[in-house]
C-alpha cells in the first residue's frame, strides 16, 4: 500500500513540540520529506532524531516566523536541499498567560500575539505561494483555533489573531486557486500538548476536558491526521475551508 505523501516536501513551522511534532513524525511516516521550522533548536533536533528513527528524511532549519527575511530563508533552504515545496504547515504560534481582556492585555503582549500567529502565517503564505506554484501546485495548512469560533474569556489577543487567520485562509485561497494551490485552516480545540498538560497539572485531563464542556481532550495525533488529509492528493478539491476539530465544543455550547 502506497504512502500518502510519498515524493512530496513539506515544511512545518513550530515543528519543535506538540502538534508541530506529532505532525512532522506522521509526514515523514507518510512518505514525506519533512523540514521542520522552529526558534527552539533543541525542539527540533528531538522531532528530526524521531522521524530519523523511523528511517525518514528531515532538515532542521532555525526560524523566527515574526522576520520575514527568517521564513524566506526557511523557504530557500527547502528548495536548495529537496529541490521543491509542496506543502506548507503553519502552525508555530500560540498564546500566553500574559493575554487578556482588551481593558487588560499589554500592547506588547497584544503585537506579540498578533506577529507570531497572524503575521508569521502571513510571512509563511507570502514565500511559500511561489514555491509551491512553481512546483505544479500544492496545498498550505494554517492553524486557526476554537479561539476564533466562540468567545474564550481571557484570551482577546489569541482571538483576534487567529479569526485573522481564519480570513487570511479564505483569501489567499480565493487568490491562488488559479496556480492549484490550496489554502485550508484547521480549528483545534483543547489539546493534550505538552503547554496544556502543564496547565492541567493535578486536575486531570478529564476534568479539565468536563469542565469545558467536551467529553475528552484532544491528541496532538488527532490534529496531525487532518493535516495527512489537507496535504495528501485526496483533499485536491478542497480549498477556502475551515476545519473545526474540536471534539464538538463550538457546536455545543459557549465557552464560559
Amino acid at each position: 500500500m502506497s504512502r500518502r505523501l510519498e515524493g512530496k516536501v513539506a515544511i512545518i513551522t513550530g515543528g519543535g513540540s506538540g502538534i508541530g511534532r506529532a505532525t512532522a513524525i506522521r509526514f515523514a511516516l507518510e512518505g514525506a520529506r519533512v523540514v521542520v521550522a522552529d526558534i527552539d533548536d533543541d525542539g527540533s533536533e528531538g522531532t528530526r532524531s524521531a522521524i530519523e528513527a523511523a528511517d525518514g528524511e528531515c532538515n532542521v532549519v532555525h526560524t523566527d516566523v515574526t522576520q520575514p527575511e527568517s521564513v524566506e530563508q526557511l523557504v530557500t533552504s527547502a528548495l536548495d536541499r529537496f529541490g521543491r515545496l509542496d506543502v506548507l504547515h503553519n502552525n508555530a504560534g500560540g498564546s500566553t498567560a500574559e493575554d487578556g481582556p482588551v481593558t487588560e492585555v499589554s500592547l506588547d503582549e497584544w503585537w506579540r500575539t498578533i506577529r507570531v500567529d497572524l503575521f508569521g502565517t502571513f510571512l509563511g503564505c507570502r514565500f511559500a505561494v511561489p514555491a509551491l506554484a512553481a512546483s505544479g501546485g500544492g496545498s498550505i495548512i494554517n492553524m486557526a483555533s476554537v479561539a476564533a469560533l466562540i468567545g474564550l474569556r481571557g484570551r482577546d489577543a489569541y482571538s483576534a489573531a487567529k479569526g485573522g487567520i481564519m480570513s487570511l485562509t479564505r483569501s489567499v485561497a480565493s487568490n491562488f486557486a488559479n496556480v492549484n494551490v490550496r489554502v485550508n485552516a484547521i480549528a483545534p480545540g483543547f489539546v493534550a500538548t505538552e503547554r496544556v498538560l502543564a496547565i492541567v497539572g493535578d486536575e486531570g485531563t478529564d476534568a479539565f476536558a468536563r469542565e469545558r464542556g467536551v467529553p475528552q481532550l484532544g491528541t496532538p495525533e488527532d490534529i496531525a491526521s487532518a493535516c495527512v488529509f489537507l496535504a495528501s492528493d485526496e483533499s485536491r478539491f478542497l480549498t477556502g475551508q475551515l476545519i473545526s476539530l474540536d471534539g464538538g465544543l463550538s457546536t455545543m455550547r459557549p465557552l464560559g
